[in-house]
């Protein structure tokens, strides 16, 4: 199979490292890539992702046989419908299904309308109602996002009133907001292959969404655990009241696709599954995470999505633990420094050469060579730590952060910490 990916992230580079180790591929091309997946795919550098008529054309010239788009900027641009009107097989969710995540009011209705645990909320169109609805609920911790689609994943989890209506002046500049109420647990992401019959899950993943362990500011992602083992009646429930009820919901409701669906999850106290978000793609860094782990051959996992037969595939994982953590750069995520120049990189540890290393994927990073690269945006690299547990994968990741060095770079210090006493008992 020829296969050309849309993208150029580190969650990008992470699925073509996946497409790379298939027994079927036959070819791999990545649009427009970036500074490392060069390594194992062909680079298209000139080619807009989210340009349908640049894509198109690309998979003309290259003999593209299936276009693959795991992040969200070529989705809302109509890439997927433009592609399969012309006979070209892609993953991804269609225009159709896009209000998922891009109209969060609709699917919070989504969610009431087939019985799915979601927090309560409220939606507002302006600043001065949102303004009487706090000064009506003083004290009370909300979690306030834009109803639209917003670059990383940003909120504001927070009881300070006026936080909450200065955080608001951003967003409402997008549209109206969405006020939820603060659900307190453990936050999951669950990813799921979809086609028009079913499902295939890939493992959990646990998230950290902020800048630092005291909360900090929103970003978009800066590590991930995977897996994320909960109490057997845990895994069930999010089964039972979350993915199977979704699932139906979407293919009642005319909103089914062949991509992939991610579940942001909240475990709350009494160890139930409260729905927070959908996304239309993968997330990121979780999908860093999980790739270290699925043995799933990629390509035969489409083949089934294609046939409609993905819930007859059984999860094959490589035994351990992952924990990935994101190298950003200063200042992120206001206002990322860029163009700073980042220490000569082993091409051996870039390109993910011996398999005893952590697993690096390449994202705000631009240049060719190793030993010439800079920085162009927030977050840089993902470092993907492997260990029998938790605690030896987290020590594999963080003993080469230091390798990954450029003036302002930073990480958090904690990724995997929460979980290592349940993971070692």
């Amino acid at each position: 199979m020829r296969v050309l990916i849309l993208g150029s992230g580190a969650k990008d580079h992470a699925i073509c490292w996946w497409f790379w180790q298939s027994n079927y591929l036959s070819e791999l091309f990545i649009a427009p890539g970036n500074a490392a997946t060069g390594r194992f795919a062909t680079n298209l550098p000139s080619i807009d992702p989210c340009d349908p008529v640049e894509v198109y054309e690309a998979c003309r010239e290259n003999r593209i046989d299936f276009v693959f788009i795991g992040t969200e900027a070529p989705l809302f641009t109509g890439v997927v419908d433009y592609l399969n009107e012309r006979g070209i097989a892609t993953f991804g969710a269609p225009k159709k299904a896009l209000k998922l995540e891009a109209d969060r009011n609709f699917a919070r209705a989504f969610t009431d309308r087939h019985n799915i645990p979601t927090p309560r909320r409220n939606l507002f169109e302006n600043r001065q109602a949102l303004e009487r609805f706090l000064s009506r609920h003083r004290g009370e911790h909300f979690v306030l996002k834009s109803n639209s689609m917003a670059p990383s994943r940003i909120m504001l989890d927070s009881s300070d009133e006026a936080a909450l209506l200065s955080f608001a002046d951003r967003l409402f500049e997008r549209g109206p907001v969405l006020l939820e109420e603060h659900v307190k647990g453990v936050h999951l992401t669950a990813t799921v292959l979809v086609d028009n019959n079913g499902f295939f899950a890939l493992p959990l993943t646990s998230d950290y969404m902020y800048s630092s362990e005291e909360d900090g500011l929103p970003t978009g992602g800066m590590g991930s655990v995977c897996p994320i083992n909960m109490p057997q009646d845990t895994m069930k429930a999010i089964r039972e009241t979350v993915i199977e009820p979704t699932i139906y919901a979407m293919k009642v409701e005319q909103l089914s696709y062949k991509g992939v669906l991610t579940i942001s999850i909240i475990v709350n106290d009494e160890n139930l599954p409260v729905v927070v978000d959908y996304h239309v793609r993968f997330n990121d860094p979780a999908t860093q995470a999980m790739v270290g782990l699925v043995r799933n051959d990629i390509i035969s996992l489409l083949a089934a999505m294609k046939e409609d037969r993905l819930a007859d595939e059984e999860l094959s994982l490589r035994d351990g633990s992952t924990v990935a953590v994101v190298v950003a750069s200063e200042n992120y995520p206001m206002d990322p420094v860029v163009g700073r120049k980042i220490d000569p990189i082993s091409p051996i540890l870039l390109f993910n050469t011996l398999c005893d290393l952590p697993l690096v994927f390449t994202g705000a990073v631009q240049g060719d060579d190793p030993a010439n690269l800079v920085t162009s945006g927030g977050r840089c690299f993902t470092v993907v730590g492997h260990g029998r547990t938790i605690a030896e994968a987290n020590r594999a990741a963080y003993e080469h952060l230091g390798l990954f060095r450029f003036e302002g770079a930073w990480s958090r210090a904690d990724i995997g910490n929460a979980f290592m006493i349940q993971n070692e008992n």
